[in-house]
């Protein structure tokens, strides 16, 4: 037997949330990963706006407000999840297409914390279209420069 020193690296998961039910589910699970450990939570909205170029100015303006409201919507929904379970957690928005800014998130925090050990942690997508055309798990599994947990 060999009783090698214990890890002293950090968990740091990265977390799809949308407030689905998958979304949610997901954050649960992160929260149970990383109950006893050190380490974070980083809770990412990504807000997908169709190609700019169909877009007029003012609507791209009243998109971005309306992802805005419900970035803060989420956050509130997410902290009200977390409440009492875990507090080392933080959540941001980014603007692009899901699987490249997860991945973005996990690359810059494996980058950052060389030492730790990353993973991006989403839910499984309950959308029968996604079955044949791919769904943003999916993608990450295929690209994915760090752990995936994907929650069913």
């Amino acid at each position: 037997m060999n009783a090698g020193t214990p890890s002293t690296a950090d968990l740091y998961l990265v977390v799809g949330y949308d407030g689905s039910p998958p979304a949610s589910r997901a954050l649960d699970a992160a929260a149970s990963l990383l109950h006893g450990r050190t380490g974070r939570i980083e809770v990412i909205y990504v807000a997908h706006i169709p190609a700019v170029d169909t877009l007029s100015a003012d609507a791209m303006a009243e998109m971005k407000v309306s992802f805005d409201e419900l970035a803060r919507d989420l956050r509130a929904q997410a902290s009200e999840q977390l409440r009492g379970r875990e507090e080392r957690w933080a959540f941001q928005r980014r603007d692009g297409m899901v699987p490249d800014e997860l991945i973005a998130a996990a690359a810059q925090a494996r980058d950052a914390r060389p030492g730790d050990y990353v993973a991006i942690v989403v839910g499984s997508s309950t959308h029968a279209m996604h079955r044949m055309i791919g769904s943003a798990a999916v993608s990450l599994a295929r690209r994915s420069p760090v752990a995936l947990i994907i929650v069913p």
